[in-house]
């Protein structure tokens, strides 16, 4: 701006004048705003105790004392500005232009500067200049409601350096980016860095080796325009004195297009590629050449900077060929708390603020963008200044955003504003939640006629700061921020009931399930908007919002919603740990604890992730009133709530906060009398939260009973946990699977067993770095336990010497062991001897698994001779992947024979080979072969074998379920044994043949089984190429209603869309019928028991 002289400017044209013109209203904004303008400039502070008192001509004097004449006009002009005044500013505006002609001198010197430079034309230098004066004037004019300027400009400085990297070549590919997307939620300052970025640009700052021009394409303009050509889109800011703009369209490799506010686009983009223009002469529609453009169909030489809201870039990802994306954070944390002080005059009532700020991390993360920090400051400071408690207003957003919403309608004296009644708040209520639904922000004319809004309801809501006009782009208008959007959207749910339907048609967002069953991978955009309305279900932010509004509002959504609840609480709609926390944020809202529980009830597992205090915050609130909770799945990181960066007095009471969320939490496994299960698994604990945990798991009143701690750590090598199994009675699980046990560990446990309190039945100790001599510990404890029955020493390098020890425990009469699992421990085969002198010693052991462990043929001779043995009683054993051979095959057909407990063998992954699945059918086929569970998986099998396989179903009645997985049977050999399935003597009921080398071939005979055999309720068929064909053939089979199958393992996804729609036919016709790719249930029932701990 020219220089004036303040004795000039005051006497000539007083700021009293237009001071004069302000009404009371607007006089106390422009004190208010007068008053963030003071304390953001830091070097120049009006007393605000003075502003506050001062009238009219006060006011101008004190402006005059503490400004100079030019700077005090500057900030009036500014402050006219963002009250929206703008007659009032163009009349000033064009005063000082005038005042500025006529001065003397110094601006005649200034106009034969500027006249110098018109001198040179036609080398970019007016279009510059041009850009500069346009720009410097615009960078602040969007600040509307007490944005404070140092901090948005602090935000574009830390942007600097990221402007300057924005087009470095990329290291990796040695390649400068062509496409930059600069992406960031509503109001972090994407805009004001592009505009400093080609303010930058137009004074020589920055870039100027890289662009020789830079064009800035604004989304709110861009829609008003309907046919143009691209080269007329660009020439609104071109000056006539540089020449034709079409001269430097040749050289597109030098030009750099800002595309800002992406988001605000109301095109589709369902253009095909062909269909796009290259000539950037043609008139054609905007939304065809906006396309053209980001897909590098028009210009494809030259740079596009891309700026647009998170929510929005799913939508422009597939139009670029290639992106660097910039997410902008908004305020550092250290800046937020800079404004905060700088907000608050008193240090104390500063601190206190922050500390409710960063106890609740959503307002803490809110404030990161400069006006919703400037909101939540100003709604918390009128709050005290009314002597309410703040620390209530902190607890949600809801009833901040109440509070603050509530004060725009509210006078310092009491007295309400022009109310808007109740059709217009129903009408900008309906605009806002379908503007939320289809991410639209920015309103034009024709949107608030569509929505019933008239030129006069608008100005209601613009006078109380709801809606705001652009003063940059004509019929521009959108709610001061997102946030006050979100929350008349939700305001519109509630409204709904008690207005009845809506002018307009009913529409799909209106149907509040759509809403309740959103979640924030599919639609984050409405993820604030639902919070906002589980928050405005408390009564008392209802009732704030009905004395703001004199209107009623209907609580009748409460009960909508529990119905909602009831029915998902039923399904398993809440296993995923992202739909239980989304909805701990939602019910943490509207901090009713009746509601809660009522919510809650429904409940039976939920599953949760806690990363973040907000995480823990919620989660605690809500788990303490959910009675009918009987699982509970928690994976808690405490490492990432704590920031190490923060001074020790603040890291201090975060701490304090987390600690205190922790123990509302853990008090759950006292208060629910319901709760049996809890898995922590994967959980990062301190020694104050393991000491807290274990308090709770050893009260009284604590009824669990499984307990699973797998991949944690134990630093007092489980003294506590050992105390908790001799304190709660009713435990009777432990699984510290993958945790660091090792052998200290293991001795704490191995006491806490012999003590005549613990109750536990099952162990699990898999991969927790035990060793030999963890065994003679296990061994003594195996002798007096009275209760254990299961013990998982899988995956530990126990050795033979560690098997032995545990073998003279198994043959001690005192053990009680029921089933162990010893798989991959190391055994070799001078470990079996030891073993099969337990085996037909043992008179409890039932269940053994040696999977995974080198015993060889030897070895399973010796296993085998056990089997023999009249006093071996065991049932289930499991040899998976013991490097053994068809040889085995003669010592295992001896031994079944003779045994008469073995119901359940599992033989997978070993070398038998046909030769001794040969063997072993001769003595399935005996009568007095007892085994009904037989797993042969990937042993090496082919269609030879499949005639006695056939036999051996056709002649042992007991024989229940048969898994030939994973062997190349093929067709042929199928063929055979669908041919027993169809024998009215076979008793099979679970066929397993994943991988097997079928085709269609064999399908027309499988349909044909289905179709005859009544026992028949699994068959696995994953892996198999059966095609189209196949499938059409196996459907007709499947759709008959003689089938009794109940499980079919297919994977629907691997077949063509024809086949889907099949498969998909028929579990419409038969719905018992579960058509799945992982057909392993790993149930005790079955065979994997062993796996299923």
């Amino acid at each position: 701006m020219t220089d004036l002289s303040s004795s000039s400017f005051f006497s000539d044209f007083g700021l009293l004048l237009y001071l004069e013109e302000l009404n009371k209203e607007e006089l106390k904004k422009f004190k208010l705003l007068l008053k963030n303008e003071a304390m953001d400039a830091g070097d120049c502070l009006i007393p605000w105790a003075e502003v506050k008192k001062a009238k009219r001509e006060d006011l101008a004097n004190l402006m005059k004392k503490h400004y100079s004449g030019e700077q005090a006009w500057d900030v009036a002009l500014k402050l006219f500005g963002k009250m929206n005044l703008k007659d009032l500013y163009e009349r000033a505006k064009a005063e000082i232009n005038w005042a500025a002609q006529t001065m003397g001198p110094d601006n005649t010197r200034a106009r034969e500067a500027q006249e110098d430079q018109e001198t040179v034309l036609g080398d970019g230098t007016e279009y510059r200049i041009q850009i500069q004066e346009k720009f410097s004037f615009m960078r602040n004019r969007k600040c509307l409601l007490g944005e404070p300027k140092d901090f948005r400009h602090e935000i574009a400085e830390e942007g600097g350096k990221l402007l300057e990297q924005l087009f470095d070549v990329d290291v990796k590919t040695g390649e400068q980016p062509q496409t930059v997307v600069l992406q960031g939620a509503a109001g972090v300052g994407k805009t004001t860095l592009v505009r400093k970025a080609l303010l930058d640009w137009a004074q020589g700052n920055l870039y100027h080796e890289k662009f020789t021009y830079i064009f800035y394409l604004n989304a709110r303009e861009i829609n008003q325009l309907r046919e143009k050509s691209f080269v007329q889109m660009i020439s609104k800011d071109w000056p006539s004195t540089e020449g034709p703009i079409e001269r430097i369209m040749s050289q597109p490799n030098s030009l750099l297009f800002i595309i800002d506010s992406f988001d605000e686009l109301n095109f589709a983009f369902e253009e095909p590629e062909f269909a796009l223009c290259e000539d950037w002469t043609q008139v054609h529609p905007v939304s065809f050449l906006m396309s053209s453009l980001l897909r590098k169909v028009m210009l494809p030489e030259s740079s596009l900077l891309v700026t647009t809201r998170l929510t929005a870039c799913k939508k422009l990802k597939p139009l670029l060929k290639s992106q660097h994306s910039v997410e902008l954070l908004g305020m550092s944390e250290d800046t937020r708390e800079k404004y905060i002080y700088l907000f608050f005059e008193d240090k104390k009532l500063a601190l206190q603020v922050l500390d409710l700020l960063r106890n609740n991390e959503m307002l803490f993360s809110m404030c990161k963008v400069p006006l919703v920090c400037w909101v939540i400051c100003t709604c918390l400071e009128q709050q005290m200044e009314k002597g309410g408690d703040i620390r209530l207003t902190c607890k949600t957003t809801t009833a901040l955003f109440t509070c603050y919403i509530s004060s725009l309608f509210t006078q310092v004296d009491g007295s309400c504003t022009n109310l808007p009644n109740q059709t217009q708040l129903k009408r900008l209520c309906h605009l806002a939640a379908k503007g939320v639904w289809t991410m639209t922000h920015v309103f034009y004319r024709e949107n608030l006629r569509k929505h019933g809004l008239t030129k006069s309801d608008v100005s209601v809501f613009l006078d109380i700061n709801i809606l705001q006009k652009d003063i940059e782009y004509e019929n521009c208008y959108e709610f001061t921020h997102l946030h006050i959007q979100e929350f008349f959207a939700a305001m519109f749910y509630m409204l709904k009931d008690s207005w009845g339907t809506t002018d307009c048609s009913s529409q799909s967002f209106e149907d509040l399930k759509l809403l309740l069953e959103s979640n924030s991978l599919r639609d984050p955009h409405i993820m604030q908007m639902k919070y906002f309305l589980f928050g405005l279900l408390n009564e008392d932010r209802v009732k704030q919002l009905e004395e703001t509004f004199n209107c009623k509002m209907s609580l009748e959504i409460k009960w909508k919603i529990l119905q909602w609840m009831k029915i998902l609480g039923k399904s398993d709609y809440f296993s995923s740990q992202l739909q239980c926390l989304e909805l701990f944020h939602c019910l943490y809202e509207t901090q009713d604890e009746a509601f809660i529980s009522q919510a809650m009830r429904y409940l039976q597992k939920v599953v949760i992730n806690i990363y973040g205090k907000i995480h823990l915050l919620v989660s605690s609130f809500c788990l303490k009133h959910c009675q009918g909770l009987q699982t509970i799945k928690l994976s808690v990181v405490f490492e990432k709530m704590l920031n190490l960066s923060l001074p020790a007095e603040t890291w201090q009471r975060d701490v304090g906060c987390i600690t205190h969320c922790w123990q509302d939490l853990c008090s759950v496994l006292h208060t629910n009398e319901h709760l049996r299960e809890l898995d922590l698994c994967h959980s990062n604990f301190d020694e104050l939260a393991m000491k807290t945990f274990y308090q709770e798991l050893s009260h009284p009143n604590c009824k669990l009973q499984k307990l699973l701690l797998r991949f944690l750590s134990f630093p007092d090598d489980c003294q506590n946990i050992s105390s908790s199994l001799t304190h709660n009675q009713n435990l009777m699980h432990l699984d510290l699977k993958g945790s660091d046990v090792g052998e200290s560990g293991v001795k704490s446990l191995c006491e806490a067993l012999k003590h005549p309190d613990c109750k536990l039945q099952n162990l699990s100790l898999e991969s927790c770095n035990l060793t030999t001599l963890c065994c003679l510990n296990i061994s003594k404890a195996l002798v007096r336990s009275q209760s254990l029955v299961f013990l998982n020493l899988s995956t530990n390098n126990l050795l033979d010497d560690g098997v032995e020890l545990l073998c003279e425990a198994l043959r001690h009469p005192k053990c009680h062991l029921e089933r162990l699992s010893l798989e991959s421990c190391g055994l070799t085969v001078a470990g079996c001897q030891d073993l099969s002198l337990a085996l037909t010693s043992n008179k409890k052991l039932t269940h053994l698994c040696l999977a995974d462990n080198n015993l060889g043929d030897d070895g399973l001779k010796l296993v085998s001779d056990a089997l023999k043995d009249p006093q071996c009683i065991l049932q289930s054993l499991v040899l998976r992947r013991c490097h053994f051979t068809s040889l085995s095959g003669e010592h295992l057909s001896s031994s079944l024979l003779h045994n008469k407990s073995l119901t359940h063998l599992d033989l997978g992954s070993n070398w038998l080979q046909d030769e001794g699945v040969k063997l072993l059918c001769d003595v399935f086929r005996h009568p007095s072969c007892n085994l009904q569970d037989l797993e042969l998986m990937g042993c090496v099998l082919t269609s030879a074998c499949c005639q006695d396989l056939a036999s051996a179903i056709l002649n042992n009645p007991n024989l229940r379920s048969l898994d030939l997985g994973n062997n190349d049977l093929q067709d042929d050999g199928v063929k055979i044994l669908y041919e027993a399935l169809r024998h009215p003597n076979c008793n099979i009921q679970k066929l397993g043949l994943a991988y097997c080398g079928l085709t269609s071939f064999c399908c027309q005979d499988l349909s044909s089984t289905l179709s005859s055999n009544q026992r028949l309720i699994k068959i696995n068929l994953t892996q198999n190429t059966l095609g189209c064909e196949g499938i059409m053939k196996l459907c007709e089979g499947l759709m008959s209603p003689e089938c009794k199958l109940q499980v079919l393992g297919l994977c629907k996804e691997a077949f063509d869309a024809e086949a889907q729609k099949l498969l998909e036919a028929v579990q419409v016709s038969n719905p018992h019928l579960v058509i799945k790719q992982d057909c392993n249930d790993h149930n005790e029932e079955d065979g994997s028991w062993w796996q299923c701990f």
